[in-house]
């Protein structure tokens, strides 16, 4: 063996990851300030952004960001928490350490699904704040319905499939009266969130059995998002963008179906479809993303951007539900978390270490 040999090394190899956008709601008076605090490096992407907003007359990322005090009519509003999330999972994704992490899927939820696009290179920077900025801006006269999100799940993070059951017969015998209308909105692990009009979230609301002292729970200046109600929004989109604003993505995409967009076989105009039609007015199913993304990838560990860091739960019950890891309820997953943390949540300080 010559010397060279001998003081080689071999390459290290890295860890393949499945990286997860952060949807609405992940913006909290917590995360107030998480752009100065860990992205004062990233300007361009916040000039960009900033830029872009400038031009719509819209209060920039950066000032929402360092605003003195966190004000939910301010920071929750479709118009900035959109680019403002945007912003900061976009950080995030930079940040991740590319050397040691293989990133073999992406995909989010809800409105995270606008940011995995950008993540994964089928909108390119500029025509992704303009998407996200135009979806984000799409109700600033007025919220078309809201979302409610209840759980279905015992203490260890169980599914219930009786109640899940029960819960969906409410909603159809909910949606015979005239005046209501509610559907399932997004599988959320242990959570169901619903859309509706008024009447129909009230009458569902009325029905559902108090748990926690929480839930049912409105959720605050979200409309109805993936419903039948958003139909007037989805033909207004596709009437402002085409689908020339998208590309084949560079990594494969995860949908809200369970499907899986790839780099080397996308068919751009079903891309669009999908994304300016179908999700805005059908369920959005995490869930199956998350089961896609374990069972079709095997990555090594799940990347969550920031901000916030709510998503870890609903990911873990999925993990839970499909035994994952031999995850058999929420012990199982604290104990794994401990020793070998299977999901890195960049929101939370500790496990962002982990990925930078």
């Amino acid at each position: 063996m010559s010397s060279q040999d001998k003081n080689s090394t071999a390459p290290k190899t890295k860890q393949r990851v499945v990286v997860i956008c952060p949807g609405r709601g992940t913006y909290n008076k917590e995360e107030l300030g998480y752009l100065q605090r860990l992205h004062s490096d990233k300007t361009e992407i916040v000039s960009l952004i900033d830029d872009f907003r400038s031009g719509q007359g819209q209060i920039k990322v950066a000032e929402l960001d360092s605003m003195e005090n966190y004000s939910m009519g301010i920071h929750t509003a479709g118009e900035n928490a959109s680019a403002l999330i945007y912003a900061c999972a976009l950080s995030d994704y930079q940040a991740i350490n590319k050397d040691e992490f293989d990133i073999v899927a992406v995909t989010g939820n809800s409105m995270g699904w606008y940011i995995a696009l950008a993540v994964a290179g089928a909108l390119k920077p500029k025509q992704a704040i303009e998407l996200i900025n135009t979806m984000g801006s799409m109700m600033t006269k007025g919220l078309i319905g809201g979302q409610m999100i209840y759980p279905i799940m015992d203490e260890e993070w169980h599914i219930d499939r009786s109640l899940e059951i029960k819960v969906m017969q409410w909603l159809a015998q909910i949606n015979e009266h005239s005046d209501c209308q509610v559907y399932l909105s997004i599988n959320l692990g242990g959570y169901l969130v619903f859309g509706g009009n008024k009447a129909g979230l009230k009458a569902l609301e009325e029905l559902l059995p108090k748990v926690q002292d929480r839930y049912p729970m409105r959720l605050f200046n979200h409309a109805a998002f993936h419903t039948p109600l958003l139909k007037n929004v989805s033909e207004q989109a596709m009437h402002l963008m085409s689908a020339d604003i998208f590309s084949a993505p560079s990594i494969p995409l995860i949908d809200g179906l369970g499907q899986v967009w790839q780099p080397y076989s996308c068919d751009i105009e079903q891309l669009y479809n999908y994304t300016l039609n179908t999700q805005v007015v059908e369920p959005y199913n995490f869930s199956k993303a998350i089961e896609v993304a374990i069972k079709e990838f095997a990555p090594d560990k799940l990347i969550i951007l920031g901000p916030g860091a709510t998503l870890g739960g609903a990911v873990a019950q999925s993990l839970i539900r499909h035994e994952w890891l031999n995850l058999t309820n929420k012990a199982d997953f604290i104990a794994q978390q401990k020793n070998a943390p299977f999901i890195l949540s960049m929101g939370l300080l500790e496990q962002r270490e982990k990925c930078c």
